[in-house]
């Protein structure tokens, strides 16, 4: 036989099913509630019939050595007043009375001996039966010791006979026995009711647990419309709830998400309807001016006549003056699109700009900030997070609150509640009109709060009196990223 290559691991081999099923079975984790439950029962019921046969054996052995004690005793007391009724009597008659009295006694038997040893026949016959009820294996574990016991039987001074006592606890056997099996039988009938009740009940208590699986699978299927109805039980009346409230909380998240990236892809539409409009508008016009201003300097390039000076200094003035404004226009065009700045100097800075660029654009409102303790970066994703939502605030104050001041503040600190982090927390004020009772959030709002959830930090946004107030906390979960410009730059 060819050798197995070193590098092959060792051979498989394909696993048994009915060993497979034997292992699931002796696996006690595998098993489903109710059978654990209902084994558990069984375990209980089999250890308590076991103490029982036990003190029943116990209690039994006693009581069959205390009546054989007992009917001993009362056997001697028989014979000793037979004998003393009979004392006028014959010996012959006094043995056959004797005789005639205890022939068929419970738990023991007495043979009649005359005085020579021989046995005095009773006349009866056997009326005594052999058969028993109880198995030998139980009269073993229950019986005591035979016992024999020899009783001279005297008249008028002279020994004429004995009568010889030997115990038989196989009657007393017989009659516990029967207890026993009586016992046993509504013991077993109680237990088959037990266990036929558990199961229906276990089966009632289980099933919600059951659909509450179901609703899981639901959930896990993407569908989140799962209810389930709150069972009698309290404590999975309670899980019901939760799991409703689980259920509701993802759709309305899924609700949300939908609306999100509808409002998303309505953003990415109304930016390039702009950004094409800025380009037509304000791009379209510069280039029509260019090339005009091109074509005229060729034109006197190519006349005859010495071009003039003058004119040639017009022109060339009026297309640096293009390109200056086509210039400007199109660094507002990269700065809305993404902040140029950003990742090239600190973020203090970079919010600095944007408030002078507000200010620039928007004199009747006066912009003040803080941004004292920043670091010089957080990472490129928080970076440009604080500086949309400030920017997102601002314009939120200017054009919809009508703000005549709005303030920045941004710090970074230690985070309340916990020992070494860290947390950036930004707050825009304004003195505008505030937040009306029936706001909804559109698209900005919305926007700033997904960004900030995505760093696992917090948005808030409620009236100042007078004005609204916008508070952000970042938590920091590394320390500030100093080379963001120098990888930039790279």
């Amino acid at each position: 036989m060819a050798a197995r290559p070193p590098w092959r691991g060792p051979t498989r081999r394909t696993p048994d099913p009915a060993r497979t099923g034997w292992a699931s079975w002796l696996n006690w984790s595998s098993w489903p509630t109710r059978a654990r439950m209902i084994a558990l029962v069984l375990a209980i019921d089999v250890l308590a019939a076991l103490v029982s046969c036990a003190v029943i054996v116990l209690n039994a052995r006693s009581a069959v050595e205390v009546e054989m004690q007992a009917a001993m005793s009362n056997v001697e007391l028989l014979v000793s007043d037979t004998i003393d009724l009979a004392q006028n009597e014959a010996p012959s008659g006094i043995l056959q009375t004797l005789n005639l009295r205890i022939h068929d006694l419970r738990h023991v038997r007495v043979t009649v001996l005359d005085a020579s040893g021989k046995v005095v026949p009773s006349g009866f016959g056997r009326l005594r039966r052999d058969q028993h009820v109880s198995p030998d294996w139980f009269a073993v574990l229950i019986a005591p010791s035979i016992r024999e016991h020899d009783l001279p039987i005297v008249a008028r001074g002279a020994r004429i006979g004995t009568a010889r006592i030997t115990t038989q606890p196989r009657d007393e056997i017989d009659e516990v026995w029967g207890y026993a099996v009586s016992l046993s039988l509504t013991s077993f009938s109680l237990s088959l009711g037990l266990l036929v009740a558990l199961t229906v009940a276990f089966g009632r208590v289980l099933a919600p647990l059951t659909r509450l699986a179901d609703g899981l699978t639901q959930l896990e299927r993407q569908d989140y419309t799962a209810r389930l109805e709150p069972p009698a039980s309290r404590e999975l009346a309670i899980i019901a709830r939760r799991f409703n409230s689980v259920a509701q909380a993802l759709a309305e998240t899924r609700a949300a998400n939908g609306r999100l990236n509808r409002q998303l892809l309505s953003a990415q539409d109304d930016e390039r309807r702009r950004t094409a409009l800025e380009l037509h508008d304000e791009f379209g016009p510069c280039l029509f001016a260019l090339e005009a201003n091109a074509a005229s300097v060729i034109r006197m390039a190519e006349a005859e006549a010495p071009p003039d000076r003058e004119r040639l200094k017009q022109r060339a003035q009026e297309i640096a003056s293009i390109v200056g404004q086509v210039q400007v226009q199109n660094r507002d065009l990269l700065n809305r699109l993404r902040p140029h700045a950003l990742g090239q100097v600190p973020l203090a800075d970079c919010l600095e700009l944007l408030l002078r660029d507000f200010r620039r654009r928007h004199a009747g409102t006066r912009f003040a900030g803080t941004f004292d303790g920043l670091a010089r970066g957080y990472g490129d994703v928080t970076d440009l997070t604080v500086f949309r939502c400030i920017q997102e605030s601002m314009t939120n104050a200017v054009r919809h609150g009508r703000a005549s001041n709005v303030t920045v503040r941004a710090q970074d600190e230690a985070e309340s509640g916990a020992a070494s982090g860290r947390a950036l927390r930004i707050t825009i004020r304004d003195d505008g009109a505030g937040v009306p009772e029936d706001h909804g959030l559109g698209l900005g709002l919305s926007g700033m709060r997904e960004r900030v959830e995505a760093l696992g930090g917090t948005f808030g946004l409620d009236n100042g009196q007078p004005g609204a107030v916008v508070r952000i906390m970042i938590p920091l979960d590394r320390e500030p990223d100093t080379d963001t410009s120098s990888n930039a730059r790279a």
